[in-house]
């Protein structure tokens, strides 16, 4: 593992005790095999390739082992951040001046609340954290069947998830590139990007705060 990989990891590691341990993939050897093809087609730096439904393979399987690979690496990028994502600093969650996001589960929180950006992300990984283990949503064994509106299920999540890179690129990206960790976190999001527009997951409006270096990414430069 690099040095740059080691500084990366061991600073999320510092800072888990806000976030939670990283989702495994579903049990049973289907989540394992699709698991391991992503990691493989990643490892060669084909990321087009990456996202692809590999052939034979149910949807709904593929959507739900990249959508825990999502929410791990999320995670894992902010937990690098927490210091400098605080209260004062980040009043509210927002990407740029045009675009603030409330937050509301649907549940608990009905009526969209102006929150902090680092009570945000809080609310938001308990809530797909809640999601990721309820068995009738993302089955936990190979075989089960997912409910009819898992898609739907994952939109929420990908688009939620969207606003947590938003906010990082309009608020700490020059702390990115001062701990070197652009690299990574381009990375990531064009794997997330990818994805997303390979499987129509994110409507076009959300994609606003950062839809230059979206179009960047889709023309594959």
């Amino acid at each position: 593992m690099s040095d740059k990989k080691m500084n990366f990891f061991a600073r999320s590691s510092k800072n888990q005790k806000t976030f939670r341990p990283k989702k495994s993939a579903r049990s049973g050897s289907k989540g394992a095999q699709l698991k391991k093809h992503i990691d493989n087609t990643l490892g060669q730096g084909d990321l087009r390739e990456a996202v692809r439904l590999p052939p034979g393979e149910d949807l709904n399987e593929w959507l739900a082992v990249n959508t825990v690979d999502f929410f791990n690496n999320v995670n894992m990028l902010y937990g690098t951040l927490i210091e400098f994502c605080t209260a004062a600093t980040c009043k509210t969650m927002s990407a740029g001046p045009k675009y603030e996001y409330r937050w509301a589960d649907g549940v608990k929180v009905k009526k969209p609340i102006e929150v902090s950006a680092p009570k945000y992300v809080e609310y938001l990984m308990d809530w797909i954290e809640a999601q990721l283990d309820d068995e009738t949503i993302f089955p936990q064994h190979f075989g089960v069947s997912f409910p009819p509106n898992f898609r739907d299920v994952v939109k929420t999540i990908l688009k939620r998830l969207f606003r947590v890179y938003a906010h990082i690129y309009h608020s700490h990206f020059q702390m990115v590139v001062k701990l070197k960790e652009e690299a990574h976190l381009n990375t990531c999001f064009k794997h997330f990007t990818l994805f997303t527009v390979e499987f129509g997951l994110i409507d076009g409006a959300e994609l606003a705060p950062l839809s230059e270096l979206i179009e960047t990414i889709k023309a594959g430069q």
